[in-house]
């Protein structure tokens, strides 16, 4: 059973040939932003172009990681689900999926889901797992469902529920690559009872800062663009779907804990939950 202590590789330490460190990766700014030592020069430089415009992106992003685990503690507790489809896992920090849903339920089965190179590098660490349980990782693009699907059903019985979260990562698929459609067809791939949870940056929230630090931050990113959403277009992920309680709202009032620290501003960015009826 892990002991939640990762110790993942460093860029002090010797970085594999195939991740291009010039470059700049969605995952090692996340990681830049949540205080990790996974990231490099040019990741640090458009991290902190962006918080120089949105100071509140470190709040905020703090923020979506908690939401995590309640996220996960919801499904693994109340919602009684087993089973965990985690895309666009990002490098591992404290509290990853399977920790927090095995502390609830040992015998949870977790897949993670990540394209990043350093990733992958990082998976050794994902895959501790309680004996009980179990653990994967599958190398895959969002855009790519059916390769994700194949992957995941080494691991997940896809006869049974299974919670899909996509935290901070529909973002990364541009209108243009259809997200409604891949969203529809990871939903169709999982039986009823299976839930759906998302967090997505906001342009209807604070919209001038934060969509003048994803310019900032798509600049930089090249190929990798990140589209901010409605409240409107990313109901629209759940369409067909039950809604959680509270339903969609921003990510900082989605089920709070008691005791929870006040952000001192609105975190522009939604979050949700919904089940497959």
């Amino acid at each position: 059973m892990t002991d939640g202590r990762f110790r993942p590789l460093t860029p002090s330490r010797e970085v594999p040939p195939e991740i291009d460190t010039s470059g700049v990766s969605p995952a090692r700014i996340y990681d830049y932003w949540l205080g990790g030592k996974d990231n490099f020069p040019a990741d640090r430089e458009a991290a902190e172009q962006v918080i120089a415009v949105f100071p509140g992106i470190i709040p905020g992003v703090r923020a979506n990681r908690a939401l995590l685990g309640r996220m996960v503690r919801y499904l693994a507790g109340e919602a009684g689900i087993r089973q965990f489809l985690d895309i666009g896992t990002g490098l591992p920090t404290e509290n990853n999926t399977h920790e927090v849903a095995q502390a609830v339920a040992p015998e949870s089965r977790i897949v993670y889901v990540d394209n990043d190179p350093i990733v992958l590098v990082h998976a050794r660490a994902l895959l501790s797992s309680t004996p009980e349980g179990a653990t994967a990782y599958t190398e895959a693009d969002l855009r790519d469902p059916d390769k994700i699907l194949q992957g995941a059903a080494q691991t997940l019985d896809f006869s049974k529920p299974i919670a899909i979260t996509l935290l901070m990562i529909l973002m990364l698929v541009q209108d243009a690559e259809d997200p409604y459609a891949i969203m529809a067809r990871l939903l169709d791939a999982v039986p009823s009872g299976s839930y759906l949870a998302i967090s997505h940056p906001a342009n209807d929230v604070d919209a001038g800062e934060i969509e003048e630090a994803y310019e900032r931050l798509n600049e930089r990113m090249g190929g990798t663009q990140a589209t901010l959403r409605t409240h409107a277009e990313i109901a629209r992920f759940f369409d067909g779907l039950d809604m959680v309680e509270p339903g969609l709202v921003q990510l900082h009032r989605w089920r709070p804990d008691p005791g929870d620290a006040g952000l001192e501003f609105d975190v522009p960015a939604y979050a949700g939950v919904g089940r497959k009826p």
